[in-house]
């Protein structure tokens, strides 16, 4: 068995229910490791030395040695920190940089595990601080780490019981699994420093196995899979960017001038989403490949609803709908100094989150401009997304569709997050995949049904995402 289809029917057809554990190893299997800091880079933010303790840690494999000296790294640093500061340091170092070292392939395989009623579990030789924001953000409820004392709320610089190192993991998945009544079904680990962890499992699995754990996967005919890297922007990248955003605004002036002759404002605004996110896509070598792409054009109008995943998706989804549509966007866009004025010259609709009284009139006039014959494209989440997952849909597009008697139309976007980090404005090349689905008739749900009909079409995007459809 190969491959991560193959992993995923495994674990579709295998025993379902609490009483198989999932085992998932951290560094180098959920998360990518993070590139090692320059000594001049350590020496400039040594005033930051928690945090760089924090993400210096998360690393591929690693010997003895490196973690003994992690470990005395915390007890150096952290040391005096009271846990209220290494909890919020840790959210903060997942927000900034951990996030995007996310393997979208072991966001994948959680999902299969807790959708199969698994027991999920993250094991990890590292800390709470470093693991748990990772955890929270997959839905991992068992987190199991190295231990740090602590006294009255503050580190001591010692740890707790045993590090979870090398037979420590194996013995804390052994003890949790004892204690929740659960079979250790499957452990993915990708450091041969995991082997007696995977020697708990009745299907062991080696994710970009070291050399050491590679010959020993061949030699007991384990399942090896290999995820794609979380490299961060090259040089190319950057200046691949910048020529991104002149490809932009020339696009949009283009655009503009024309459909200038027609005088007309919804003319020159759809030429210039059209030709701004043309140029823009081609100058950034991305290509987009969606499935159901006769669902964007009609029935119209609509509320197209997408899953945000980075601030290109500005880009990707004007380009897969075509023209007659604007949007919904929070306030802030509207201060952007490149997509404000484009986005305020194409009807976008800003409202102000914070302020549940104001967007509601806000969205207000959006009933009328879909009554008017012009489409609306929103993202329901609100936010962007850290992982590749689907987050908490707010009711607002649906009220709106309901109000103005349209369908909603979801846009499901597989991949944009790998294309640009959800905070970065940086690109690279590659491929989008977009699947645009059958259009959802709302104008006979019951608002008391409401909260439940609005979690189905979440649940539909992410069965989307685990299912992507070939045609």
């Amino acid at each position: 068995m190969g491959g991560l289809a193959d992993a995923v029917a495994a674990i579709r057809t295998g025993p379902q229910g609490a009483q198989v554990a999932a085992v998932f190893d951290f560094g180098g299997t959920i998360v990518d490791g993070l590139p090692r800091r320059s000594l001049a880079h350590r020496m400039f933010r040594r005033h930051e030395a928690p945090l760089a303790t924090l993400l210096g840690g998360i690393r591929r494999g690693g010997t003895d040695g490196d973690y003994g000296r992690f470990l005395q790294a915390v007890e150096r640093t952290w040391a005096g920190s009271t846990v209220a500061e290494l909890e919020e340091l840790g959210r903060k170092a997942f927000r900034g940089e951990i996030y995007g070292r996310l393997f979208p392939e072991a966001w994948q395989l959680v999902r299969e595990h807790q959708r199969a009623g698994h027991t999920v579990v993250l094991v990890s030789e590292l800390t709470r601080f470093q693991v748990a924001p990772a955890a929270a953000r997959l839905g991992i409820e068992h987190v199991l780490c190295t231990r740090l004392a602590e006294d009255d709320g503050v580190l001591t610089g010692r740890t707790e019981g045993d590090p979870l190192w090398r037979a420590g993991k194996a013995e804390a998945v052994t003890e949790f699994a004892a204690a929740a009544d659960a079979q250790v079904g499957y452990v993915y680990a990708d450091s041969s420093t995991d082997l007696a962890l995977l020697d708990l499992a009745e299907i062991p699995t080696v994710v970009d196995p070291d050399p050491d754990l590679a010959e020993i996967a061949t030699e007991r005919g384990w399942p090896s899979l290999t995820f794609r890297p979380r490299r961060a922007p090259r040089p190319v990248d950057y200046l691949r960017t910048v020529l991104g955003f002149a490809a932009l605004v020339v696009g949009a002036c283009t655009g503009v001038v024309r459909k200038s002759y027609t005088r007309a404002r919804q003319p020159m605004a759809d030429a210039l989403m059209h030709d701004a996110t043309t140029a823009t896509l081609a100058a950034l070598r991305v290509r987009l490949r969606v499935v159901g792409a006769e669902y964007a054009g009609s029935p119209r109008p609509a509320v197209f609803l997408f899953n945000h995943q980075s601030q290109f998706d500005v880009i990707i989804v004007p380009k897969v709908l075509g023209g007659a549509v604007t949007g919904i966007g929070k306030r802030e866009l509207a201060k952007n100094p490149l997509f404000g004025p484009l986005m305020r010259f194409a009807g976008v609709t800003f409202i102000d989150r914070s302020d549940t009284e104001r967007a509601k009139a806000a969205l207000a006039p959006v009933v009328s401009t879909l009554r008017g014959g012009l489409s609306i494209a929103v993202a329901p989440e609100g936010t962007r997304s850290f992982t590749p997952g689907v987050g908490p849909f707010k009711k607002g597009a649906f009220h709106i569709a309901i109000q103005a008697g349209v369908p909603v139309i979801p846009v499901v976007i597989r991949n944009a997050g790998e294309i640009a980090w959800r905070d970065s404005p940086i690109a690279r090349s590659g491929v989008v995949d977009v699947a645009v689905l059958a259009p959802i008739d709302v104008s006979g749900w019951d608002p008391a049904d409401l909260d439940d009909r609005v979690e189905q079409v979440r649940r539909l995007f992410e069965d989307t995402l685990l299912n992507w459809p070939t045609a």
